[in-house]
């Protein structure tokens, strides 16, 4: 499977993708941006086309970006949506979950305005 989950948190992130793609297939990566670019190499190194990721708060979007620029298919997913099915209980957990609800198809991305529309509505035009 080529897909991989990530449960972004404030201090740390948990990436999830197949066993077979990884020995160590479950790791996680700070929150600094060498961290982001180390998560997007081992991601790539992992030859993974398509991320889903939950986030409750803003500490998502550095790492989005990141990601879209790499080439990857990257889908912010609704935390509701994946809170409603059991199973989760950390970050661990969590990582696992929603890497396996991605590689079944079972998770749409939030909408998501193009990035035009996202740099008029922050404070960096």
């Amino acid at each position: 499977m080529n897909a991989a989950g990530i449960d972004i948190g404030s201090e740390a992130h948990w990436v999830c993708v197949s066993a077979e793609r990884a020995v160590e297939n479950v790791r996680s990566f700070g929150s600094f941006t060498a961290d982001l670019y180390a998560l997007a190499d081992w991601l790539q190194e992992c030859q993974i086309e398509t991320v889903a990721m939950e986030s409750t708060g803003v500490c998502w979007i550095e790492l989005f970006q990141i990601l879209k620029t790499w080439g990857l298919e990257v889908r912010l997913v609704n935390a509701h949506h994946v809170k409603t099915l059991p199973g989760r209980e950390s970050g661990v957990l969590d990582c696992q979950w929603i890497q396996q609800l991605h590689s079944y198809g079972l998770l749409s991305a939030s909408f998501r305005p193009q990035d035009q529309v996202c740099v008029l509505r922050s404070d960096e035009f």
